[in-house]
């Protein structure tokens, strides 16, 4: 039988009917495989053996509020699993670096998904960098002068955190805001790291594409339309996921990407495309499997792990 262990923040919370991670599993389960499910904070390392604390996957169902059952405490030597699905969310701060720096001693052994040392060095909004062929104008800094020059420059930007998630703290600044400097006080003042500045996309008033490709492949995508007076389209603070067929540049987007990705074992991807322009490689706990499986009358899940399958 095979053994999965799944990192992942609290399950008992989730939202059944769009989290991936309780679709792969539920996906996992049907197919017989053994599951174990542990919290990031319950992973440990003691003299070269890394185990987790966390309880067996007993049964998951769709059903709100009793969604899962789960078996007695106990802790596991993960040497002892075939699989680590590393789905913990960001934010990608020293607490999820080090989990990927222990993760990596078990890799590939135990196979990680993804691969724990490239999702360490592909953070999400800097991989991205990479192809900046296929971007708007970005900026990184914490250099205030080099901040407003880009701003006079592009009049409209967009303002954000380096290593946030779920469209948390994404500020829209526009030509006369009197508040970019407020804003930047209040990044500068919460972190020294740097923030991400870019010129801002009109495009995402008709939506934010999510492309999920699995090793490299395009499984399929969804289009996030952002709520009315708001430039976040992230599902989680209120955007409306579409059916979306992808355009010629979009994939060819996924196809100069794709190559890099099969090479660095990053097996479950999200890419985030507004108006042609890439903006994000999610490569931490992509979502968007259930959305598209739905418009779609596909089985995202089941791709993914016919193709862990063949790879393991």
């Amino acid at each position: 039988m095979t053994k999965i262990a799944i990192q992942m923040d609290p399950i008992e919370s989730i939202n059944i009917q769009t989290d991936t991670t309780f679709a792969l599993a539920l996906e996992a389960l049907k197919r017989g495989y053994d599951l174990f499910y542990y919290n990031p904070k319950n992973l440990s390392y003691l003299n070269g053996q890394i185990t987790a604390s966390g309880r067996k996957i007993v049964e998951l169902k769709k059903e709100k509020n009793n969604h899962i059952t789960l078996g007695k405490p106990k802790t596991i030597d993960l040497s002892s699993q075939d699989i680590i699905l590393l789905r913990q969310d960001p934010p990608f701060d020293m607490n999820y670096i080090t989990n990927t720096h222990i993760l990596e001693k078990l890799h590939p052994i135990t196979f990680v998904v993804n691969n724990p040392k490239e999702v360490r060095n592909a953070p999400e909004k800097i991989f991205v960098n990479n192809y900046k062929e296929f971007m708007p104008e970005t900026l990184i800094t914490r250099n205030l002068k080099e901040i407003l020059k880009f701003k006079k420059e592009f009049k409209e930007i967009i303002l954000k955190p380096l290593y946030g998630n779920g469209g948390k703290q994404i500020f829209h600044i526009k030509k006369d805001d009197p508040n970019l400097l407020t804003h930047l006080e209040m990044f500068f003042e919460i972190s020294n790291e740097p923030i991400i500045i870019q010129r801002y996309l009109s495009e995402v008033r008709k939506g934010d594409c999510r492309i999920i490709l699995i090793n490299g492949e395009i499984a399929g995508a969804i289009n996030r339309v952002p709520p009315k007076g708001q430039a976040r389209s992230n599902l989680h603070v209120g955007g409306k996921a579409e059916k979306k067929i992808l355009n010629k540049k979009e994939i060819e987007i996924c196809e100069a990407i794709a190559p890099e990705l099969k090479k660095r074992e990053l097996i479950l991807v999200g890419l985030d495309i507004i108006g042609n322009y890439i903006t994000e490689i999610n490569v931490t706990s992509p979502t968007g499997i259930q959305e598209i499986s739905k418009f779609n009358n596909v089985n995202l899940s089941a791709k993914f792990w016919d193709c862990i399958e063949k790879i393991k």
